[in-house]
């Protein structure tokens, strides 16, 4: 009898184990079965940059299918409660004014508020992608998804000889400290540059939507 009861026991333990291993943690499931991500556990969306040349409206087709987003469907709505896999724009002078106070959310509009306007991606994981265009020599610089050290960088609100490429820059991982400057300060529509930090880790003191 001694025997057998010896023999069982560690079978016993072990389908407990396997049990337990399988059983979904109270602390990580969601109702309804779906698992759900902290914002302080998301890691950083790396930088998307696309280096081919075309037209501004195919360039930014390109980065919404590469990025899976699709077009808001109501007017206007703030990023925290836009659905993820949509897109949205802000105008200049909202997003500088967000970035520079770090505040926690952005009105993002379905339809252009203006020719200048950024585009903004909110990702299925429900993080933030700053979109714009910059020159050819700062894209190896941003798109690595690891850099040890903080870089300066211009985003420029549409494409230019000087600024060819499409990029999209995580939100998280900004950090702005002036309001974006009209190239022709004559023209209320003309395109504008944002000069900002990227940070090497997700370390703005108020993430924006998160």
């Amino acid at each position: 009898m001694v025997s057998r009861m010896t023999h069982t026991l560690p079978v016993a333990f072990l389908l407990i184990l396997t049990v337990l291993s399988l059983s979904p943690s109270p602390l990580d499931a969601a109702p309804g079965g779906k698992t759900e991500i902290l914002p302080v556990q998301k890691a950083a969306p790396a930088a998307v940059a696309i280096e081919a040349a075309g037209s501004e409206v195919e360039l930014r087709r390109q980065m919404r299918t590469k990025n899976g987003v699709t077009e808001l469907h109501t007017g206007r709505v703030p990023f925290s409660q836009a659905p993820t896999g949509s897109f949205g724009f802000i105008a200049p002078q909202f997003l500088g004014m967000a970035l520079v106070t770090q505040s926690p959310d952005l009105a993002l509009e379905r339809a252009l508020p203006a020719a200048n306007a950024y585009e903004i991606h909110k990702l299925t994981d429900g993080s933030g992608l700053l979109v714009g265009f910059m020159g050819k020599d700062l894209v190896p610089q941003v798109t690595p998804s690891e850099r040890p050290k903080n870089i300066r960088i211009t985003l420029y609100s549409n494409p230019s000889d000087k600024a060819p490429l499409i990029v999209a820059v995580p939100l998280i991982k900004l950090m702005v400290d002036r309001m974006p400057v009209r190239l022709d300060p004559k023209r209320p529509d003309s395109p504008v540059m944002l000069d900002m930090d990227l940070q090497s880790t997700a370390n703005r003191k108020s993430p924006v939507g998160q």
